[in-house]
Formats: structure tokens, sequence, C-alpha cells
């Protein structure tokens, strides 16, 4: 079977999963809008497509999964799913299967507002949010709400445009300065972590993998360590079947208080998975399972609690002169 990798960009672990999963049983092939994209060189095969919002980008990917008999695709950023989600009929045309979660629910996730909305209709702990800077200034005056904050685009990705505030003042100046930005009120916790798989056709949670965070870069996980939660695993589960999620996906998650609140949704491999796979979980091999009709079975929390990952950087070298890099 042939996996083709989305903006595979600076991914190499999750190609490198992918590769000794499908093993000689066919090939992972990636592509990125970059040459000098380091995952794509790990992978069997690569394309250099355009950027996803340029024209014909997706007759494009749809011409690589039809020359290459590709039987699964993902992507690895954001704005990538929403396009694979809504055109998934045009892939399952050719053969391909998207690995990915239904258009609804996927659109959700990127609108923090609309999953505020759920996870309150859910009765599920989260941060509350105000579409409305004026609603915030009418809380806080009445002691409903209080600094700091963040203030955040109702749609991102990537930590882009976050802004942890103090004043009425600086949210009037981030307000002025950029278009549809949300108030969300400030977590101060300790934050976990969830690589979770929901099988394709069974829709049950088959795994969950906890880590407490330690330390963040960027936006993802620099350092975090191992842990077991009953009370959260139940939560999980129950949360992301009751929503309808497919494949792999990455939950934030905050303890405050005694009480477990979900932060966010990432309906794809989340930063920090490389932890989850060096402790055992194995996403790649239960897609590929999926893909080939088999079901994975139900096997939550098999994994060793306090075993800490800590990143650290790797370069790729390459002599351009020999390989036609363009810088």
């Amino acid at each position: 079977m042939n996996i083709l990798i989305l903006s595979a960009g600076t991914r190499n672990k999750i190609v490198q999963y992918f590769k000794e999963a499908v093993g000689d049983a066919g090939k992972v092939i990636a592509t990125d809008c970059s040459n000098l994209a380091p995952a794509i060189y790990d992978a069997d095969d690569f394309y250099l497509v355009p950027r996803i919002t340029s024209p014909g980008y997706l007759e494009c990917i749809l011409d690589i999964c039809n020359k290459n008999n590709i039987g699964g695709v993902f992507s690895l950023i954001d704005p990538e799913l929403s396009l694979l989600a809504a055109k998934k009929e045009d892939f399952l045309a050719i053969g391909t299967v998207p690995v990915i979660s239904k258009a609804d629910i996927i659109e959700t996730c990127f609108d923090k507002l609309a999953m505020f909305s759920l996870l309150k209709k859910m009765s599920i702990p989260t941060a509350k949010c105000y579409a409305r800077k004026e609603d915030f200034y009418r809380d806080a005056a009445a002691d409903k709400a209080g600094y700091p904050v963040f203030v955040k685009p109702v749609k991102g990705s990537a930590s882009i445009n976050i802004n942890k505030v103090m004043s009425r003042e600086e949210i009037e100046v981030l307000f002025a300065r950029y278009d549809d930005l949300m108030i969300q009120e400030y977590m101060d916790g300790q934050e976990y972590g969830a690589d979770v798989y929901i099988d394709m056709i069974s829709g049950k949670c088959t795994t969950i993998f906890l880590k407490k965070k330690l330390k963040m870069r960027a936006g993802e996980t620099d350092k975090s360590v191992s842990v077991q939660n009953e009370r959260l695993f139940n939560l999980i589960k129950n949360f992301v079947e009751s929503c309808g999620f497919y494949g792999m996906i990455d939950i934030d998650i905050f303890h405050i208080n005694g009480e477990y609140y979900i932060s966010e949704v990432n309906p794809r491999f989340g930063g920090g998975y490389p932890h989850a796979h060096a402790c055992g979980i194995d996403f790649p091999a239960q897609v590929i399972n999926n893909l080939a009709g088999r079901e994975n079975p139900v096997n939550i929390g098999d994994y060793h609690p306090g075993i800490a990952m800590m990143k650290y950087n790797e370069m790729k070298i390459f002599d351009i002169n020999e390989t036609g890099i363009i810088l």
C-alpha cells in the first residue's frame, strides 16, 4: 500500500514511522512546496507542488494519487485539512482514502468560538470565550472575568497572532490592528497533551496517549513526560466518539483546581506525537490497518508512565550543486 504525506515540512519522524509501518508492501511519498523541506528526503519519493492556495493545487494532488496508486493520504498542516475533508469524495473516486475526520468537525476545530460552543453544549469544561470585546468588558466590570486574557484569531493555528494581554488598552490596540479576533480566558494551570486515534471503521477510540507538558516552544511541546489518568481517558474517549472524529487527533488539556478543561483540538498528528511513538504507540500501523479494511482493537493506556521526551535540533545537509536545490 502506498501512502502520500502532504506538506511534510520538517516532520521527518512521521515520514520515517510510516516507512516502517508500510515496509516492503508499498511506498511512502511526500509533498511540499519547498525543496528545502527536509522531511521529503526521508520519503521513498517526493513531489514539489504549488502552494495549497494556488489554482489547480487539488488537481495536482489527485494526479499524484492516481499515478502512484495511493491508498491513503493525509496532511500535516491545518489549512490543508479543510481542503481534504471538503474534497473527500474526489479522492475516494480514484481509490485514495483521506485519513481525516468529517468536514463539519474539522471546521469546528478551526473555529475557536464554534469549539467553545460545542464543548459548552456537551458540558465539558473549557476556557470561556468572547466574540465581542464589549461582552468581556461587561463581565470584567462585574467581577465575572479578569486579566490576563488571551487575544487570538477566531480561526488560526501555530500560535500566530496570539497575545497574552493585561489591560483594556492592549485589547483595543490588537482589535484595531487585526480582524476577526476573540478574547479567551487565560488558563493558569498544568497543561497536558493527548495523542488520540479513532478507528476509521468502527468509530471507536482505540488509543490515547497522555503526556504532561513540561516546556513549550513556538506552540509545540518541547519537553514532556508520559502519564496515565483514567478520568482523562474516559473524558477523551466519550468526547471524540460523540463528536465523530476519525483517525489521529491531538488534544490540549488544562488541569486547574481539580478540574480538567479541554482547550483545543487539532485533527491531525500533533507536534509531540514522536513521544507517543517512542513509548510504543503506533498510529501509522493503525492507519495501515484501517486502509486495508481491518479494525483496530481498543487498547487505551498501553504504555509506561514516567517516560520523558526532550526535543533537540537535527540537520540535513545537501550539496546544492548535486541535488539541484535552488535557494
